[in-house]
Formats: structure tokens, sequence, C-alpha cells
């Protein structure tokens, strides 16, 4: 018994069951599944026509679940890694602004909490929210409050 291989609309479900995703995203997942020129943009528009694909839910999807891990420029990269709209990406990361420093503090707390001793510690802690997003401003700040001087 042969199975028929999914179609295009079919595989591209099965991908936003799993996550949201953006139309770009998908194209990219299923271009090599198109059989014939056109077909693939025809099933994401049907599916975007039944709002199966959202940019406002991908960015509040990677809003929620990353940004309490990660800085402004590191969620303004993912945004843009998958296509969403100029506009949109400088939306999401303003809305970011305001608890940026917050959000660095919290995640040095987690992983650290404890004082730099010396220069290679702080240089060392100040890589890992570097690392992560925030700006060099944030991490100086998050790092001073936090030091024995």
């Amino acid at each position: 018994m042969a199975f028929a291989a999914p179609s295009l609309k079919g595989r591209a479900l099965r991908l936003l069951s799993q996550r949201e995703h953006s139309r770009a995203e998908l194209e990219r997942k299923l271009a090599r599944y198109e059989e014939t020129p056109g077909e693939l943009k025809q099933a994401l528009d049907d599916l975007a026509a039944k709002d199966f694909i959202s940019e406002s839910r991908v960015v509040a999807s990677v809003l929620h679940q990353r940004a309490p891990r990660l800085g402004a420029l590191r969620v303004r990269q993912e945004l843009q890694q998958k296509g969403i709209a100029p506009e949109a990406v400088a939306e999401a990361v303003a809305s970011l602004q305001d608890s940026e420093l917050e959000r660095a503090r919290a995640l040095w707390q987690r992983r650290f909490d404890v004082r730099p001793e010396d220069a290679k510690e702080r240089a060392r802690q100040t890589r890992f929210l570097l690392a992560r997003g925030f700006s060099g401003a944030v991490a100086a700040k998050v790092l001073k409050e936090n030091s024995r001087d």
C-alpha cells in the first residue's frame, strides 16, 4: 500500500501546528516540495486568507518565548531571519526597550548572582549579556550595580 506524499498545504499545516511560522519561513522550508511553479504561492495564499499564517502571531510568539532570555538586538535578529516586515520588527523591538535593563538584570541573577571578583570575571559576565543581545550600556549598568567598586 503506497501513501501519497502530503500536499504543500498539508506540509504547511503540519509546520504551523508545531509553532507559528512566517510566510517567508514556510516558503523557505517548502520550496523543495513545489512541483509546479506557483503552487506554493497559491497554497500559502489560501492559508493566509484563512488566517493560518499571521505575522503578528509570529512576532507575539517570539516576544513571549525569547524576550525573557534575550536582549532586543537578538530578538530583532530572530525576527529579521523569519522574514518579518521591518516595520513590525521595529515596533516589536521598541516594545522591549522599557524592560531591557530589568530583563538583563533578571538573566544575570539567574546565571551568576555573584559579583565579579576581578576584571576577568567581569569580562566573562559582560560577554554573557552581550551574546544574548543586550547592549553594552545595559550590560555595563547591570554589572556596575553588582560590582564591589
